[in-house]
C-alpha cells in the first residue's frame, strides 16, 4: 500500500485487503515485543509459575473474544476504529472521545517502550542521556509509521523473527543453570499478585491491542482471516514470549527486563531486544494517529494529516518517557485494564445485540461509502461506560476487566431498552455528517 492510502476517513475497498498470514504477523508481533516480555517478567516476579499461567490463560480469552467480536465488525465494515465507533453505539461524539482513550493510553505504551529502550542503551552504551536515546528510537518508529501499513508490515517481517530468536537464546541460555522443576514450583521472588490482579494486569497489557483490532481487520478479506490470526497471534504471543518472562523473572529473581536480557544473553540479545521496540511502537503511533484525526475531524470539522498527528504524538510520548512513566507501569495496566473493556462491551452490544445501524451500515457498505447521518452521541453509552469502569475498578470479587466488559454490555443494553424511541431508532435524530 502506498504512503498516504490508509483510509483513516473512509472505507477500505475490497481490492486494498490483505490475507490473514500477513495481518496475524504483524498481531503476534504485537506481542512478542518488550511489551509482552515486560508483563511475563512483572508477573514472573510476583507470582508462581502454574498461577502466572492461568492469569495468561484467562486474560487472553478476554483478549481474543474482544479481538474477533470487534475484528469481525471491522472486517465486515471496512472500517477503523475510531469510524466504527460512531455506528456502534459512541455516536460523533462518543467515538471522539473513544479515539482520545485509546491515543492517550497508547501514548503511554510509546512513552514506557521508548523509557524501556533509552534505559538499555544508558546500561549498554552510556554515551548519551537517556532522554536523547529517547528522541532517537521515537523518531525512528515515526520515519517507519509515517511510510503507513506496508512499512509495518514489513518491519514485523523483520523484528519478529528476531525477537523469536532472543527468546529462544535468553531462555536456554538462561535457564541452562537451572533446574526447570525448581523454577515452575519456586515461590514469586518479589510482592505478591492475586490471580485477579494478575488477570487484569494481562488483560490491561493489550486490552487497547484487542480494542483496536478494526484497525487491522478493515485490511481483512473475510471473518476466517480475523478469527485465525487472533488465536495465532494472541495466543502464541500471550503464552511463547509471557511464560518465558516468567521463568526468567524466577530465574535471575528481577522484573528489570534490560536486566534479565542482558544477565542472560548478552550484549547482542540486547541489542535485538530493543530494536524488537521499533516493531511495536509503530502500532502504539499509527492507531493512535488515526484516532487524533477522528477526534479533530468529528470535534472541530477539519481535518488534519495523520504523518502530522503521528510526528506530534510522538514528540509527546517521548517526553513521557524521559520524566518516568515506566516506574507507573503496573498502575497504568489496572486503569486500562477496567476503563477499556467496556468500550468492547458497548460496541459489541450495539453492532452485534442491538443492531441500532446494522440496516444503514449494510446499505452504505454496497455502495462503498459511510451512511451520511451519525447521531451525536446517547446517555445510555455515558452511563454504561462510567459505569462498567468502576465496577472493574471498585468491586473486590472476580476479575476486573472481565467485570468491567460484562457489565458494560448488559448495562448498555438494558439502559437502550428503557430510552425513548429516539434512541432505539437513532435515524430519527441523526446529524448530518
Amino acid at each position: 500500500m502506498a504512503q498516504g492510502e490508509d483510509f483513516p476517513l473512509s472505507r477500505v475497498p475490497q481490492n486494498a485487503r490483505y490475507g490473514w498470514v500477513s495481518v496475524a504477523v504483524m498481531r503476534f508481533g504485537q506481542l512478542s515485543a518488550l511489551s509482552q516480555f515486560l508483563l511475563g517478567a512483572t508477573l514472573g516476579y510476583g507470582m508462581s509459575f502454574w498461577s502466572a499461567f492461568w492469569a495468561l490463560t484467562l486474560g487472553a480469552v478476554v483478549l481474543e473474544i474482544v479481538s474477533i467480536v470487534v475484528g469481525i465488525a471491522g472486517q465486515r465494515e471496512g472500517l477503523s476504529t475510531s469510524l466504527l465507533a460512531r455506528w456502534s453505539g459512541f455516536g460523533r461524539y462518543g467515538s471522539a472521545v473513544v479515539g482520545l482513550v485509546i491515543a492517550v493510553g497508547l501514548v503511554g505504551w510509546f512513552g514506557i517502550q521508548n523509557a524501556v529502550f533509552a534505559q538499555g542503551l544508558v546500561q549498554l552504551i552510556g554515551i548519551l542521556p537517556e532522554w536523547l536515546w529517547s528522541i532517537i528510537a521515537g523518531v525512528a518508529v515515526i520515519i517507519i509509521v509515517t511510510y503507513g501499513f506496508l512499512s509495518m508490515g514489513w518491519t514485523a517481517y523483520i523484528a519478529v523473527p528476531l525477537f523469536l530468536l532472543l527468546a529462544a537464546w535468553s531462555t536456554i541460555s538462561g535457564l541452562s543453570h537451572h533446574h526447570l522443576h525448581h523454577l515452575i514450583t519456586m515461590a514469586p521472588p518479589g510482592h505478591l499478585l492475586s490471580l485477579a490482579q494478575g488477570t487484569t494486569l494481562v488483560a490491561g497489557g493489550f486490552i487497547i491491542g484487542a480494542v483496536i483490532t478494526p484497525d487491522m481487520t478493515r485490511f481483512n478479506r473475510n471473518p476466517q482471516d480475523v478469527i485465525k490470526q487472533t488465536i495465532v497471534g494472541i495466543t502464541l504471543g500471550e503464552y511463547v514470549i509471557g511464560l518465558v518472562g516468567v521463568l526468567l523473572a524466577h530465574a535471575v529473581r528481577s522484573e528489570n527486563v534490560v536486566h534479565i536480557i542482558y544477565s542472560t544473553s548478552g550484549l547482542l540479545g540486547t541489542i535485538i531486544l530493543i530494536t524488537a521496540t521499533l516493531k511495536i511502537n509503530d502500532w502504539n503511533l499509527y492507531s493512535s494517529s488515526l484516532g487524533i484525526v477522528n477526534l479533530m475531524d468529528t470535534v472541530f470539522g477539519f481535518k488534519i494529516s495523520r504523518i502530522s498527528t503521528t510526528w506530534i504524538i510522538g514528540g509527546l510520548g517521548t517526553f513521557l518517557a524521559a520524566i518516568g512513566i515506566l516506574q507507573h507501569f503496573i498502575g497504568f495496566l489496572t486503569v486500562l485494564g477496567v476503563t477499556i473493556p467496556p468500550i468492547s462491551g458497548i460496541m459489541l452490544s450495539d453492532y452485534w445485540i442491538l443492531k441500532r445501524h446494522r440496516h444503514i451500515l449494510d446499505v452504505t457498505r454496497a455502495q462503498g461509502a459511510l451512511p451520511r447521518s451519525v447521531e451525536g452521541g446517547n446517555w445510555p453509552m455515558v452511563v454504561s461506560w462510567i459505569a462498567a469502569s468502576l465496577i472493574g475498578y471498585f468491586v473486590p470479587w472476580g476479575i476486573g476487566s472481565i467485570n468491567a466488559l460484562i457489565s458494560a454490555i448488559v448495562l448498555y443494553a438494558l439502559l437502550v431498552k428503557i430510552s425513548p424511541r429516539s434512541i432505539k431508532n437513532p435515524t430519527l435524530a441523526g446529524e448530518s455528517l
